[in-house]
């Protein structure tokens, strides 16, 4: 990876009157902003359908699209839909944020009529789009069908345990019954695909990689653990034993439960870490650069007993470690990772880092943390990191400076030499932008300077989180110049295309 920079920047965050960021116009018109602006990568959470909390990280399939991210004006344009169809829905009152409640009402709605009239007349792209995602499209169609059928509950909550065990028997009885939602959440994949495929090569023509994000673990109400139980800790009834979770530490005393499944590491090692290759696979066909979130639960992750209310009675228990990253490099040679290494900087960790050559990260906002700064001010950075002022899960520049003890933001102001007249965000920003950080990477509320309101997820809790949405009109092109001129001053822009756009 080049000396370069990108902006972090979800789709859901995209301006649309749908109610939420798409893959349509918007879309393009960042990827325009982002070469405008100098910057090499876009930056994007999980594109993945969303559950229960509506955290990107807890997908119902770690190789399906979000239905939500399917652009209803391009669906007009090739006559899959009329206008009045969508324009009279109430997609939310507010641009600011996203309204999930309201867009789950109608979205599917909206899209079984466009496979109505799809379904046929695409049926030699639909079949072909079959045969190509045949390893997970079919369960995935399927389990989104019966979750349907019982209510959208939980997979482990179905009445029937000859399904929700994958009975053979059970499974053509299902297939036959629920074949029309069968076909609607196939057909909507193809759509999504179709869409994402021209997007994507737009994005790449003009330089510009996407970075793409995937957590370490998946849901347990996914199809990913309902089709392939086999490869987690799960008991004779498929319910997880243990799950997972971080420890207790300074920042939260119970720790935080996340609940994932465990995988069974000696089952997928033995399968020649089968699964993942085949996970690594599909995100590689959606994206550059693949950021591996929480890298450190490969070295050791923290394991809590199935029914413990929080994170305080897990212990360690010792990952694949290098042997998954090497299998990996060694299937995936044109793909890029960034090691998620942020917490528990434990000796295996570092180890596995090193080893991996994966570049780790850096967050500005922890290094002027007085409880622990741990190497993040970045006169103490390598080369081979990515600085980012704050991740999704940290507040935008100008809340956390609301935030943050008094004393925290007098030593990044003195630091950083900030001044009244550069202004604090892009004092902040000038500090990553110049460190020797290969990658550079800011939320896009960072640039727009915004604080309250607008912050992207505040981890352990519920509700008000993955809503925030830029407005239009706030992409202009004094905003894109401003970023240009700092990626040109610190040398993350290729010099043949700044001088190209100079002439």
């Amino acid at each position: 990876m080049k000396r370069s920079s990108g902006i972090l920047m979800p789709i859901f965050s995209l301006p649309s009157p749908y109610g939420i960021g798409t893959m349509g116009k918007a879309a393009y018109e960042f990827a325009d902003f982002l070469y405008r602006a100098g910057q090499r990568y876009w930056q994007m959470l999980p594109i993945g359908p969303t559950s229960y909390g509506d955290s990107p990280y807890q997908s119902f399939s770690t190789f399906a699209g979000n239905p939500y991210f399917i652009d209803l004006d391009m669906l007009v344009e090739d006559g899959l839909l009329r206008k009045d169809e969508i324009a009279g829905i109430n997609w939310g009152t507010e641009p600011r944020h996203v309204d999930y409640g309201r867009i789950y009402g109608s979205r599917f709605d909206v899209l079984s009529k466009a496979k109505e009239r799809g379904w046929e007349r695409d049926k030699q792209k639909v079949n072909a789009f079959i045969g190509q995602n045949s390893r997970w499209l079919a369960d995935y169609a399927l389990f989104m069908a019966l979750k349907r059928h019982f209510g959208m509950r939980s997979w482990t909550e179905w009445e029937d345990e000859d399904i929700r065990l994958r009975k053979p028997a059970a499974i053509v009885k299902y297939r036959e019954l629920l074949r029309e939602d069968i076909e609607l959440f196939t057909y909507i994949q193809y759509l999504f695909f179709e869409q994402w495929t021209k997007l994507k090569a737009y994005i790449n023509d003009l330089g510009i990689g996407i970075i793409g994000d995937i957590p370490i673990y998946v849901a347990m109400d996914s199809a990913d653990v309902w089709a392939e139980p086999e490869f987690f800790q799960l008991d004779e009834k498929n319910l997880p034993t243990e799950v997972s979770g971080v420890p207790p530490d300074d920042f939260s005393a119970e720790g935080q439960l996340w609940g994932n499944p465990l995988y069974d590491w000696d089952k997928i090692q033995a399968d020649g870490f089968g699964w993942w290759i085949r996970r690594i696979d599909g995100a590689g066909k959606m994206y550059d650069v693949i950021r591996i979130d929480h890298f450190r639960g490969l070295a050791s992750y923290w394991a809590v007993p199935y029914g413990e209310t929080t994170a305080k009675n897990g212990k360690w228990r010792s990952g694949p470690g290098i042997a998954l990253v090497n299998a990996l490099k060694g299937w995936f040679h044109n793909l890029e990772f960034i090691a998620e290494d942020l917490g528990y900087a434990t000796p295996d960790v570092e180890k596995l880092l090193k080893e991996s050559g994966f570049p780790g990260m850096k967050v500005l906002e922890f290094a002027f943390d007085s409880r622990d700064s741990s190497g993040y001010l970045p006169h103490a950075y390598s080369e081979n990191c990515t600085c980012y002022t704050g991740t999704h899960d940290n507040s935008p520049i100008a809340l956390w400076r609301e935030e943050a003890a008094p004393e925290d933001i007098a030593y990044c102001e003195k630091y950083l030499g900030l001044n009244k007249e550069e202004g604090f965000n892009w004092g902040m920003i000038r500090g990553g932008m110049g460190s020797v950080a290969r990658l550079f990477v800011a939320q896009m509320q960072d640039y727009l300077e915004l604080g309250a309101g607008c912050r992207m997820n505040k981890p352990s809790t519920l509700g008000g989180n993955w809503q925030w949405r830029l407005l239009s009109g706030e992409l202009t092109d004094s905003l894109a110049d401003r970023i240009y001129d700092a990626v040109r001053i610190y040398g993350r822009i290729d010099r043949a295309k700044d001088e190209s756009k100079s002439e």
